[in-house]
């Protein structure tokens, strides 16, 4: 290239400001507009997408061995799993499944699947351990209460409350260091009100926010204050 020629600028994907591809040029170029704030939201879902499709074997390779650790070794998998044996369920590695998912969760649970576990939006091991109990809490539920999940929104929130509330998602450090939450009194509770609200709004069912806050409203007491299998909160 002679010294009068330009370095090519990198093609920017429609208004977002997102360049695609997987050269140096591209990677940092959106880097420092995602860095800076120069990437819109649209560039960012576009930057995100690229970035899971291009890490999805490394991710899910790390979501199964921390799955496959955590089975042998957490107290509260070991303990969740032991439970669901009880009542006639089995979750296990073949049932616990890394994938790659398009919506902005960490995993889900659905009876004749199993669970599974977004690789893409885990972000270490303690992260998956939370997500495991939290998908176990709802196996559980299904298998001792018969949880009605299609077409019964107070049984979706109370599974999601119990599920917020057992796991240890909603502990204050979890909270401080990820949601930056740093209320020391009533932040459990409105931690786990955050996110059964979300559940239950996302669901068909449901109408919107205020409805699924009514719900969450209407079957708090008896949902909040029941820890089984624990006999008490256990995180």
């Amino acid at each position: 290239m002679s010294g009068d020629e330009k370095s090519p600028s990198p093609e920017i994907q429609g208004d977002s400001n997102f360049v695609p591809g997987d050269d140096f040029t591209a990677k940092w170029t959106n880097y420092f507009r995602l860095t800076f704030g120069r990437m819109t939201d649209d560039g960012y879902r576009q930057w995100k997408k690229a970035r899971d499709l291009r890490n999805e074997a490394s991710d899910c390779a790390k979501c199964e061995k921390d799955r496959d650790y955590l089975l042998n070794y957490s107290p509260i998998i070991r303990f969740m799993r032991q439970n669901i044996n009880k009542l006639g369920g089995d979750l296990h590695s073949g049932n616990i499944r890394c994938r790659r998912c398009n919506t902005r969760q960490s995993g889900g649970f659905e009876p004749s699947y199993g669970i599974v576990l977004c690789a893409n939006e885990l972000r270490d091991q303690g992260h998956v351990e939370d997500t495991i109990a939290h998908e176990m809490i709802h196996a559980y539920d299904h298998l001792r209460f018969q949880v009605q999940w299609t077409d019964n929104l107070r049984h979706a929130a109370c599974t999601e409350i119990r599920a917020s509330a057992l796991s240890g998602e909603c502990r204050w450090v979890r909270e401080f260091f990820t949601k930056g939450q740093y209320k020391f009194t009533q932040q459990f509770q409105e931690c786990i009100r955050r996110r059964a609200t979300i559940s239950v709004a996302n669901r068909p069912e449901c109408k919107d926010d205020v409805h699924a806050a009514k719900v969450v409203n209407e079957v708090w007491d008896s949902c909040f204050n029941d820890t089984r299998p624990f006999d008490e909160v256990y995180r």
